[in-house]
């Protein structure tokens, strides 16, 4: 029986960066299925009464030396972005909506989402930014931007990020293998050790 790794992230979390650029590899070194699971951070952490770790400055300061050392141990480039925390409302919609409705670009369009954010520092926060870089991937931004306001992609972000927190979600990421939960890019070697 294949086994499947569920990864609920956000693409805001510079965490789910580093954990999407190891779990494809990791899911093939396995012959496991990777489902992504986009959730909304900002929601799981109102639900749960958890906090972005930049919210505490020393916390902030160290969390992001420590992904500097993960992302020159996976060999990834990682810039910190100087407008985090960015508000994922938009882009987690066009994450679900793409998965939705164009599955066959949902990888292209996390591709470039994370690039964006995490190598290319640009802010994602400013819907013309947006717009950019959903053309230089071959999106249509009018037509996701229409696809972002679909009642349905909406129910379906926020029915996403119900059921993360019901099942003990409360950062991003989170891995499932079976019922097993793992917090953090940083546990990634418990995955794949469940996944041996």
């Amino acid at each position: 029986m294949t086994k499947t790794v569920e990864f609920f992230f956000d693409l805001g979390s510079p965490a789910s960066y580093l954990a999407w650029t190891q779990l494809p590899g990791i899911c093939a070194r396995h012959d496991a299925t990777l489902r992504y699971r986009p959730m909304l951070l900002g929601g799981v952490f109102q639900a749960t009464g958890n906090a972005s770790p930049a919210a505490v400055p020393a916390k902030a300061r160290h969390t992001m030396i420590d992904m500097q050392r993960f992302a020159r141990r996976y060999g990834v480039t990682m810039h910190f972005n100087p407008y985090f925390p960015i508000n994922t409302l938009t882009l987690m919609r066009g994450a679900i909506g793409v998965q939705l409705r164009q599955p066959e670009r949902f990888g292209a369009y996390l591709d470039a989402m994370f690039r964006a954010l995490w190598q290319d520092k640009r802010n994602l926060g400013d819907p013309a930014v947006v717009a950019a870089v959903l053309q230089e991937a071959g999106f249509d931004p009018q037509a996701l931007l229409a696809l972002v306001g679909d009642q349905e992609v909406k129910d379906a972000l926020k029915a996403a990020t119900e059921e993360a927190v019901k099942r003990g979600v409360f950062g991003a990421p989170t891995c499932f293998v079976g019922e097993e939960m793992y917090f953090g890019q940083d546990r990634l070697d418990f995955v794949e050790e469940a996944l041996a």
